[in-house]
């Protein structure tokens, strides 16, 4: 890892903002790193990973949605310079 490359973009603002997957893994890591105290902690933490599973699917769906107008904004944009 070069890390004057870091943080020269780091100082410079010219480091990329992390993915919304890095987002959501890294909150799937600190729910699994959780140790449930009682009953109700482990409904709470089983509740919140289902919901973080239906995030992710969302964010799959949205993605692929923003896929399909970015390739048809760009066959409209080829089409037009024609």
């Amino acid at each position: 890892m070069d890390y004057r490359r870091l943080t020269r973009e780091f100082l410079l603002g010219e480091a990329t903002a992390p993915s919304m997957a890095s987002y959501l893994q890294s909150i799937s890591e600190v729910l699994q790193a959780i140790t449930p105290r009682s009953k109700t902690d482990s409904l709470r933490l089983e509740t919140a990973r289902a919901n973080l599973r239906e995030v992710r699917r969302h964010a799959r769906r949205l993605q692929e949605r923003v896929n399909v107008l970015e390739e048809q904004v760009k066959v409209l944009e080829e089409s037009k310079e024609q």
